[in-house]
């Protein structure tokens, strides 16, 4: 169920999830009564199982919490498979496969358990950047825009943003030739510092009592919070330059 073609007819893939992206157009053609989705884990879980030994399932769940679980690094579900089945209402079910005893992850319209369980999500092998005009120009509409140009023409994927009056920092996954890209491009016009070697934890639905156990004995290079998310970038075995 992951192949197909481009526009010029050439085979090609359907990328990561491409199974699962095929059930959820063939759900949305045929008006299917709902999709389940077999996978080697019981259902989806708030946090990934070899990390955190008290792993939960989230039994039901909206289509919009799915869809921010996966955008924040959750690898369980596509955010593409999620839009066909919100389009129509058709629910969503994740089954374990070694244990059917184990009742099935609901993605729905349903949001009631969306905020009982914290979620855990953990990317490693991160870097932070701090990036300032040369000639300390505020950080205005117009240096974003040119900045974020520039990330997008190199394919760098900000996972964390934060911006000052003349400073915008960014996490994002490292990889050696973008970093030296980065480097390459901004040297003219914009200072960078960096940090490699880090680690983003993002928590959904936090409250303080599981901020506090988190961020226990741990270096918090850059912390954000929203209403429901807090995002934290972690020095572990980074370097600076």
């Amino acid at each position: 169920g992951f192949i197909g073609s481009d526009e010029a007819g050439h085979t090609t893939t359907l990328g990561r999830e491409g199974s699962d992206y095929t059930a959820a157009i063939f759900a949305y053609c045929l008006d299917g009564e709902e999709v389940v989705i077999w996978k080697d884990v019981p259902g989806l879980l708030n946090a990934d199982p070899k990390r955190f030994g008290e792993a939960v399932q989230l039994t039901n769940i909206s289509y919009g919490e799915a869809i921010e679980l996966a955008y924040y690094g959750a690898s369980v579900i596509h955010p593409k498979t999620i839009k066909p089945l919100e389009n129509k209402g058709i629910p969503l079910l994740v089954q374990s496969f070694s244990d059917l005893t184990v009742k099935p992850s609901r993605i729905s319209y349903m949001a009631d358990f969306d905020s009982r369980t914290p979620s855990f999500i953990v990317k490693d092998n991160q870097m932070l950047c701090s990036v300032s005009p040369r000639d300390f120009s505020f950080m205005n509409e117009h240096s974003l825009h040119k900045l974020f140009g520039m990330l997008a023409g190199l394919d760098v994927h900000a996972n964390l943003i934060q911006v000052s009056a003349i400073s915008l920092s960014f996490c994002a996954d490292y990889e050696e030739a973008k970093l030296n890209a980065l480097l390459s491009v901004l040297h003219e016009s914009y200072r960078m510092k960096y940090n490699t070697g880090l680690e983003l934890l993002t928590i959904r639905h936090y409250n303080d009592q599981v901020l506090m156990e988190m961020c226990k004995g741990r270096h918090i290079l850059l912390e954000q919070r929203s209403r429901t998310t807090a995002q934290m970038v972690l020095k572990t075995k980074a370097s600076q330059l």
